[in-house]
């Protein structure tokens, strides 16, 4: 079986986080959200009462593929899996919760996961995804919304992730604070066809729906 990650070594040490800033305005103005991204200079103004820019739904797509070689750990969805391969990466490769934090920043027309944490940042190296998740999250909740539910699709030949699918659902359901029956995980072969198939990578589809809280 698969085993969870974050038993053996310590956590790497990160620069301390900006102070989050909320900047609510006064007087006749209409009630303004300034939020900031780790790792991103710039501030982005919401206006919580306009619906154009505070939708009640916002859907978002998340995609993410990774070269597969040996002599290095196939982690997916938090979880350690055993393979003669894993993911080639400059954090820890996970292409599930790569492609979830993708959908969830997509559906909030915020930047990418790779602005947010660049692959030539040494601070990010070997840096475990479920930080990338709680940062989306984050965002998430601090512009108004929660997730309704999720459906992914994983895209690999080998190994067969059906004995691990329900812990990588708790997984990811803990990640994205829902209850577990609002996320659904799939995992398709790609019939031995280019390097998918042939266990060379690694792919993921995703589709997050965001809910006004």
């Amino acid at each position: 079986k698969g085993t969870r990650r974050g038993g053996g070594s310590a956590a790497p040490v990160l620069a301390p986080r900006r102070r989050e800033r909320v900047d609510i305005s006064s007087s006749r103005s209409p009630r303004r959200i300034r939020v900031q991204a780790l790792n991103v200079e710039t501030m982005r103004e919401i206006d919580p009462s306009d619906p154009i820019l505070s939708p009640p739904l916002r859907i978002g797509h998340g995609f993410d593929l990774h070269r597969l070689e040996p002599g290095h750990k196939l982690i997916i969805g938090g979880l350690d899996i055993p393979h003669d391969r894993g993911c080639v990466a400059h954090s820890d490769g996970d292409v599930l919760l790569h492609c979830v934090t993708d959908a969830v920043l997509g559906a909030l027309c915020l930047e990418d996961i790779g602005q947010l944490f660049p692959d030539n940042d040494p601070k990010w190296k070997g840096q475990a995804s479920d930080l990338f998740m709680n940062e989306a999250m984050r965002l998430c909740d601090e512009m108004g919304y929660r997730v309704s539910n999720l459906d992914a699709t994983i895209i690999a030949q080998r190994p067969k992730l059906s004995p691990h699918k329900e812990t990588i659902r708790d997984n990811v359901a803990k990640l994205l604070k829902v209850d577990r029956r609002l996320v659904n995980i799939k995992a398709k072969t790609h019939e031995k066809v280019d390097s998918l198939g042939e266990n060379r990578s690694i792919g993921c589809h995703c589709v997050v729906l965001l809910v006004k809280k």
